[in-house]
């Protein structure tokens, strides 16, 4: 991690920033500490004619970006879900950060798919088209199968992107080692985890099959889901480089004329888009963490069609129930039990307190609740949400953030339909159907019913772990520290279980 060739890509990062005119806006961005604004000088500032010149028609962060290339591209695209790291500002300048990399000859994407899949093109295919879209990682082609006519869109890796990607990554632990060296209060932002979720989620991206994996799954959960649709996967042609789904027409999200020139309601639309998501996210914990317009479409029929798995948000149950209370907490000014909902879950530490938190959250949600529908924004509210966290030792928790900033997003795709739609009042049927599926009556009884099966199945055990626990308190026993014998607690407590377990097996 720590070799020559590091040092130099470090170098030449900052180089390129200082170069670019970035290197002060990311600083100031970060509200990075003395420290790290003289070490990051002192890296680029001498030797910015090394730096590369990248396009000088952009912004300077996006300028340094694209010119340092596909790792640092994909670094800027997941470091606009991370706001409590870059600021809320700068988060949403990276959500236009788009791969600009040329496409590269379809000639060697033709060699990767026929060393990959064991079968020559014009075997496989009737039709392959010249790139239709090329980003850092990959690029898409349409092909007409040649066995069932059908249309389908092929993804395949850039030769050799692996092991270019790595390099960077490799220099990007270096700098998070250098970060947290240099400033100590950046450790509660987990500088060397978030490398290790952008390492995790670009592995992820540079193997086909588990974005294949992704998708199947993705469309498994949805496949009922009135309005919305997931390409369908072709298993049979696709492998860790080459990924092939269905080829679906549509229009680009980002082309708002177009799609309100189908007739679409632009309203309902809008609705639709937040309403879907959050069905995802609670419904089933699972998630499209990378919703901009570039990865939706409306279709034909008037779904809404969802494109590229490579990010995907899992929550597990317990932190989708405190999740939901938390959000319930907010739509009903409740404040108080938005703190409790934090501390219960250990989010933040519990010697703070309590009744200071719930009143550092009215802080947040009053000024903002007290707005009109044009004003009530999900974004502010985490924006702000993330500064009174911090101010309470709250540790950063990737799959919170990524959830956040994932609404965010969908929250400036909907008001690109509905400038006007208030975020909450769409928000609230979804939430509220959670709140009693999850944690209303039914979801004591479903919760008693599965730690029934749980017993159930130790039940033919029970007898053997009472007889090793009895074994083990005869061999090693516990000084006396109270009137009642130990080895009398276990023998009760193995007893209690095998009632238990008898009471729900009959």
């Amino acid at each position: 991690m720590r070799g020559p060739h590091n040092i130099w890509r470090l170098i030449r990062t900052g180089a390129t920033f200082e170069r670019a005119g970035a290197m002060r806006l990311a600083l100031e961005a970060m509200d990075a500490p003395r420290s790290i604004r003289i070490a990051a000088r002192v890296i680029g500032w001498p030797v910015q004619w090394l730096g590369l010149r990248g396009d000088p028609s952009e912004p300077p962060l996006l300028r340094a970006l694209t010119a340092l290339g596909p790792a640092y591209i994909k670094f800027g695209q997941l470091m606009s879900t991370r706001p409590d790291v870059v600021g809320v500002e700068l988060a949403q300048e990276l959500r236009v950060l788009q791969d600009k990399l040329p496409a590269f000859d379809t000639d060697l994407a033709k060699a990767e798919i026929e060393s990959e899949l064991g079968i020559k093109i014009d075997e496989m295919f009737e039709e392959f088209s010249e790139p239709v879209a090329a980003a850092s990682l990959a690029q898409v082609h349409k092909a007409v199968v040649r066995a069932t006519g059908k249309v389908v869109a092929v993804k395949v890796l850039r030769p050799d992107v692996e092991r270019a990607f790595m390099k960077d990554v490799d220099a990007f632990f270096l700098a998070a080692a250098i970060i947290e060296t240099l400033s100590p209060a950046s450790r509660r932002l987990r500088p060397r985890a978030v490398i290790e979720h952008f390492a995790g989620v670009v592995r992820g991206e540079l193997d086909l099959r588990m974005e294949a994996s992704a998708a199947d799954e993705f469309a498994a959960n949805t496949k009922d889901d009135e309005g919305f649709s997931v390409p369908a996967l072709v298993w049979e042609l696709s492998s860790r480089r080459v990924l092939t789904t269905e080829w679906v027409e549509g229009i680009s999200l980002g082309d708002v004329e177009a799609v309100l020139a189908t007739g679409q309601d632009p309203t309902e639309f809008a609705a639709r888009i937040l309403q879907t998501f959050l069905r995802h996210a609670l419904r089933d914990g699972y998630f499209h963490a990378d919703m901009h317009q570039g990865n939706l479409k409306r279709g034909p029929n008037g779904d809404l069609i969802a494109l590229d798995f490579g990010i995907m948000g899992r929550i597990d149950t317990y932190t989708r129930k405190v999740y939901a209370e938390i959000l319930m907490g907010f739509l009903q000014r409740d404040y108080h039990r938005v703190a409790e909902a934090h501390f219960e879950a250990g989010y933040v530490p519990a010697d703070q307190d309590v009744d200071a938190f719930a009143q550092a959250l009215r802080a947040v949600g009053e000024p903002i609740f007290g707005q009109d529908a044009a004003h009530v924004s999900m974004a502010r509210l985490f924006g702000h949400l993330f500064d009174v966290t911090e101010r309470f030792g709250m540790q950063t928790r990737t799959e919170l953030i990524l959830l956040q900033r994932t609404m965010v997003v969908v929250e400036g795709v909907t008001r690109t339909f509905d400038s006007n739609m208030n975020m909450w009042d769409v928000s609230a049927p979804i939430i509220e159907r959670y709140i009693l599926d999850h944690l209303g009556p039914r979801a004591v009884v479903r919760d008693l019913s599965a730690t029934m099966r749980v017993l159930s199945r130790f039940g033919p055990r029970l007898p053997a772990l009472a007889e090793t626990a009895l074994m083990n308190l005869n061999e090693h026993p516990e000084p006396r520290k109270n009137t009642t014998p130990g080895w009398l607690w276990g023998l009760t407590g193995v007893a209690t279980g095998i009632a238990i377990t008898a009471l729900f097996i009959v």
